[in-house]
């Protein structure tokens, strides 16, 4: 096991094993609530998976009982002064955009990163920890996982991406009556739903892990090409038109499908092997 090469890192901790990076989020004080250093630090992070080749899954949880309680209270402190008094009420909201879509962006890096992000979410995941958990490609959960849209009970509309990402996993209706009523969603119901993969029998977070993490191990063993080519074309298609997403991976397989990936799977086929694929 390896740890990544990325910038110093306060507020999670990467690791490599093989083709697999986990990603934990390290303010178990906190509930992993999200503040400033970790906002920073996971598009700085995200940014640095992206680029490096023999990374092929990412799995993405959160230190202790909690995977992510939201936005820290003292980043909402932060938020609510940023227009002192005498200041221009038009430039400081103007200033306030301007934080937001950054915030948009740093969980779109992490929906951007071009391997398949998987979540393993064990307790509370609240708010913002909702918004970091759609962003994934899979979701996995426990019985007693938490899942709650808090925004509404604390005066304000969610704004970073989960009222435009949730619906298209469980159906605007639900959603509707999770961001209103801001009730609990637990694992089991949040998998008949469809906003987790699959409710992992289990309230150990370490057995969840490892669960998720072999998931990530069997992703990683198949072609990285495919893998990021296949990623791409469904994101794609969820934001254009069938017409858009048809033409989008007429192109990529244009480019791509004649590669050394396609060879190593049709010979390991033929010769009853495991494929062995170039980062």
């Amino acid at each position: 096991m390896s740890t990544l090469d990325v910038d110093a890192t306060t507020a999670l901790s990467v690791t490599r094993d093989g083709g697999v990076a986990t990603v934990r989020l390290e303010r178990p004080q906190a509930a992993n609530a999200l503040d400033r250093t970790l906002w920073h630090e996971l598009r700085t992070t995200f940014r640095a998976l992206d680029e490096e080749p023999g990374v092929r899954a990412v799995v993405l949880t959160g230190a202790g009982r909690h995977f992510c309680a939201g936005i820290d209270l003292s980043m909402l402190a932060e938020i609510q002064g940023m227009a002192p008094a005498g200041a221009d009420p038009g430039r400081a909201r103007e200033a306030l955009r301007r934080l937001i879509l950054d915030l948009q962006d740093v969980l779109t890096t992490v929906e951007r990163c071009r391997v398949p992000v998987l979540a393993a979410i064990q307790g509370a995941c609240v708010g913002a920890g909702l918004d970091l958990a759609v962003v994934c490609d899979l979701r996995y959960a426990t019985p007693r996982t938490r899942f709650s849209l808090k925004e509404v009970d604390m005066g304000l509309a969610a704004d970073v991406g989960v009222l435009q990402r949730l619906p298209r996993l469980v159906g605007e209706g639900r959603v509707r009556e999770m961001a209103y009523t801001c009730r609990d969603v637990r694992g089991g119901e949040a998998e008949a739903m469809g906003l987790v993969n699959a409710c992992v029998d289990t309230e150990d977070p370490e057995v969840l892990l490892a669960h998720v993490t072999e998931v990530a191990r069997g992703l990683a063993a198949k072609s990285p090409l495919a893998l990021r080519g296949t990623k791409h074309a469904i994101t794609y298609a969820r934001d254009h038109t069938i017409a858009d997403g048809l033409d989008q991976i007429a192109t990529w397989n244009a480019s791509a499908l004649i590669s050394d990936d396609l060879t190593e799977a049709v010979t390991a086929f033929t010769q009853g092997r495991a494929p062995d694929y170039a980062d």
